[in-house]
């Protein structure tokens, strides 16, 4: 396992407010408290996208439709358990909100919190996470213009 990456697949929550502004969602590590997306190992049997899916319910009571194709990817270091760490690359999904639960698997081990796009992006450590959340608002203001 020296030097190579593990492989994680995550969601990039997002929804339109009342008011129409986008947000998305972040959530807390249960290790360390920090700000980032829904994720976890890949799931034997499931696509990567439904992986993503299943990550955004039981970490946030995310209801909702992950697109196939990956967004993007971002690379993070994960503590593990043995004071070590593993270097682990996500496959990020754009995952549409249908529902939010107030009760899922993890709710009583997260902080949630929606947040506009440029705010999300300074509040999330991992630069390449940054990037890609950020770049939300230019990729659903050209959707908006077709």
């Amino acid at each position: 396992m020296h030097g190579e990456a593990v492989i994680q697949v995550g969601a990039i929550c997002f929804r339109a407010n009342p008011d129409g502004i986008l947000e998305v969602l972040l959530i807390t590590t249960r290790e360390t408290g920090r700000w980032t997306i829904p994720k976890g190992w890949p799931i034997r049997g499931l696509q990567p996208h439904e992986v993503a899916e299943r990550e955004a319910w039981e970490e946030a009571g995310i209801k909702g439709k992950a697109k196939k194709k990956p967004y993007g990817y971002f690379a993070y270091l994960k503590r593990l358990r043995n004071d070590r760490s593993i270097q682990c690359v996500v496959e990020v999904h754009l995952l549409k909100v249908k529902k939010v639960r107030p009760t899922f698997p993890e709710c009583r081990e997260r902080v949630l919190a929606w947040l506009p796009p440029t705010e999300a992006s300074s509040q999330v450590p991992e630069p390449e996470l940054k990037c890609l959340i950020a770049g939300l608002n230019a990729k659903f203001k050209l959707r908006a213009g077709k």
